[in-house]
């Protein structure tokens, strides 16, 4: 399996709906052709299962955004509440896409069903969207986002996801490093503080991490952040890349050298701390 884990691939005129080229930022367009099969079959699965008729919409503006892309794409077809059955024929299809909206929401229609269990042996792409890259995650990382979420003493920040990667993403961090929530600060006030002992890579739009299942080597594209410890720190600009540490990795001193960016720049002295503690 490849597996792309994107803030968004573009593919849409937010102003008129309209599609248009995927988002070819850091060469994610360039990069996905390598890994594309001609005449691809493709399966999106919603986050909103019984909006039918927006499931509809999207798959079909994926479709022409695609092959406008010059990514040649025959049809995608829809998983949601219409025809759940559908996860049982995932093999069938070469792209997968998991599509963006509310983490919980998506989550729970994820287990309903069972997709973790069927998507495991899956040898095609995925492409996670927004929601659909954070829950790609073994432990999912659920970012409160709606009103009264960040101080519900029920709602659950911590999920079971596909165990498609160990890797946390939060999205849209350029979109949202300055959002409030329940009167607080969305990042300083209730992110900062869900990162202890814990990494949160966050991407701003157009970037993006590429992970090769057969060598388990996940490659972050793109301006981007990570947040652990309750500190943040740069870890790759727009035009570079970083490979993000494995639990093996970590042991390698080849790491602790990249933690000082060849664009410039240092991570914060906490996410290096971060790494180091969890060697073991």
């Amino acid at each position: 399996m490849i597996l792309y884990m994107t803030s968004t691939p573009g593919g849409f005129d937010r102003r008129t709906g309209l599609p248009e080229k995927l988002d070819n930022r850091n060469q994610f367009v360039d990069r996905l052709k390598n890994d594309w099969k001609d005449h691809s079959k493709g399966l999106l699965i919603s986050s909103d299962p019984k909006n039918s008729e927006m499931n509809t919409a999207m798959a079909q503006t994926y479709l022409d955004a695609f092959n406008k892309s010059g990514l040649s794409m025959d049809s995608i077809d829809v998983l949601d509440a219409r025809d759940e059955k559908i996860v049982e024929i995932l093999a069938i299809y070469d792209v997968v896409i998991l599509a963006g909206g509310h983490v919980p929401t998506e989550n729970a229609w994820f287990h309903k069903i069972k997709l973790k269990e069927w998507i495991k042996g899956f040898r095609g792409i995925v492409i996670g969207v927004s929601a659909g890259t954070m829950n790609c995650a073994d432990i999912v990382y659920a970012q409160p986002e709606l009103e009264g979420e960040s101080k519900d003493a029920g709602y659950k920040r911590f999920l079971e996801g596909l165990g498609l990667t160990d890797t946390n993403v939060i999205p849209h961090y350029d979109q949202t490093i300055d959002a409030m929530l329940d009167g607080k600060k969305l990042f300083e006030e209730i992110t900062y503080p869900d990162s202890t002992n814990r990494a949160f890579y966050c991407l701003t739009d157009g970037a993006y991490i590429r992970k090769d299942t057969v060598t388990n080597k996940e490659m972050l594209y793109g301006e981007s952040y990570l947040i652990a410890d309750g500190e943040i720190g740069l870890i790759c600009k727009n035009g570079g890349e970083f490979e993000i540490p494995t639990r093996v990795d970590v042991r390698k001193p080849v790491f602790l050298a990249a933690v000082t960016l060849t664009l410039g720049g240092l991570i914060g002295a906490a996410i290096t701390r971060y790494f180091i503690k969890h060697e073991d």
